[in-house]
């Protein structure tokens, strides 16, 4: 995704709007109900990256440019998003993922398959907790 407008998202969307057009993006994948049809999986991939890229684990700082790689991201910074946004985006990446979305099928079905895969495991990396030191072993190998 490029700067607003050019990618999954629509050009004219005003600076305003922006906000609660990435919750209706994430909230409609994330519910889960229907097929995800590719459009609309593109656009919760970008909605998640944009909400990856404000999480200090997929910020800007990263060498890498974010989670998406150096270039990608509106051209004009977003407000701070709500952090429920992360469950969100979680949540409507696990649809992204699944079988119920045509993203996923096609791109199951391409040569870039891992590549693909590897990038939404790496925004859903981002987004969730953290895991908790281990404090003792389970079980000795």
């Amino acid at each position: 995704m490029g700067a607003w407008g050019i990618g999954p998202f629509d050009s004219e969307a005003a600076a305003a709007e922006r906000v609660p057009v990435i919750r209706r993006v994430l909230e409609r994948a994330a519910a889960g109900a229907e097929f995800l049809e590719i459009p609309d999986a593109e656009r919760t991939v970008a909605a998640a990256a944009l909400v990856a890229g404000q999480h200090p684990a997929g910020g800007p700082e990263r060498p890498a440019g974010g989670p998406s790689g150096p270039g990608y991201g509106p051209s004009e910074p977003l407000p701070p998003l709500p952090a429920e946004f992360r469950t969100l985006a979680l949540a409507a990446l696990h649809q992204v993922a699944g079988g119920l979305c045509g993203l996923a099928v096609v791109r199951d079905e391409a040569v870039d398959r891992p590549k693909w895969r590897r990038g939404v495991v790496r925004l859903r990396e981002v987004l969730g907790p953290p895991l908790p030191p281990q404090g003792e072993v389970l079980f000795a190998v």
